[in-house]
């Protein structure tokens, strides 16, 4: 993920704020932006402008300009919003917002958004920390920040924002059923601090409730289950096909074959069976909130 800390910005648009570099292995990516930043020159040379002052009308740097131009810079949607203005394009441009939004975070992550936003049913045992559906942007931002060797901030801000779009499926209609099977370690871990880990379980709490969801905790003092290997995650979609994954099964990989999937299945089902029921489990949470 490359990391260009050159540009500079006038005016308050934020346009080169952490995480809108380009992806040079985003195949995809690169081609969407590279063709926006064509459209963007294409206007401003058609209007007889020079980038300093096309820069300068629009509230960003030179140095910006020529970025987005030359598919090096994401831009953002007040960037379009005013170079749209300033060329008189008449929305042409600001239209590509939506385009250029589909491609902001990392190639990985919107794949699996994608296959989770496809999902009428999605259930996962986590063996160590929080899914990341569950996150709260503080306690990602801290597990990122705590990578070795360490991710630059611009890396940093890119995957929380990245996963905290994931979180939109709580949005979606009709509502997906979503279980969390967690194990209890995950939940008493101080992530980000005091005050974030408290926001935390404030979060879960309000997550718990939602009716679409089943959320379940893994007391630390059970014995061995069959998520000792692992995490478990099994995805159904509307046409009867599923996808599921476990490190410690057939070696890790994607399946979809009936009878593997049983097996995941299985020892899901027996997992969530140990585990506290999801009453219980708010009471935990509200008892751990208590502690804080």
């Amino acid at each position: 993920m490359s990391v260009d800390g050159v540009g500079t910005e006038q005016g308050n648009g934020g346009a080169d704020e952490p995480g809108w570099d380009v992806d040079p292995d985003d195949e995809s990516g690169v081609a969407v932006v590279a063709a926006v930043g064509r459209q963007i020159k294409a206007w401003r040379e058609a209007a007889g402008m020079r980038a300093g002052e096309f820069g300068a009308l629009i509230g960003y740097g030179e140095d910006l300009v020529y970025k987005v131009e030359g598919g090096r810079r994401i831009p953002r949607p007040e960037f379009l919003d005013r170079v749209d203005e300033v060329c008189g394009a008449g929305g042409k441009i600001a239209a590509m917002k939506e385009d250029v939004a589909q491609v902001r975070y990392p190639k990985k992550v919107r794949d699996l958004a994608g296959v989770e936003a496809k999902a009428v049913e999605i259930a996962v045992y986590v063996a160590h920390g929080l899914h990341g559906l569950l996150q709260t942007p503080g306690h990602a931002r801290a597990l990122f920040e705590a990578r070795q060797p360490p991710y630059s901030q611009d890396e940093v801000e890119r995957m929380v924002a990245a996963r905290m779009a994931r979180q939109s499926i709580y949005e979606r209609s009709p509502a997906p059923a979503l279980g969390f099977v967690q194990e209890e370690s995950a939940l008493r871990r101080p992530i980000g601090g005091s005050t974030e880990w408290r926001r935390q379980l404030e979060r879960l709490l309000e997550i718990g409730r939602l009716r679409n969801v089943t959320l379940q905790v893994m007391p630390t003092h059970r014995e061995a289950h069959p998520g000792m290997d692992g995490d478990i995650e099994l995805l159904k979609f509307k046409d009867g096909t599923a996808v599921g994954r476990s490190p410690g099964a057939f070696n890790g990989r994607r399946v979809t074959d009936a009878k593997q999937l049983r097996i995941l299945e299985l020892r899901y089902g027996i997992i969530r069976a140990e585990a506290l029921t999801p009453r219980e489990t708010l009471a935990l949470i509200e008892l751990m909130l208590g502690e804080t």
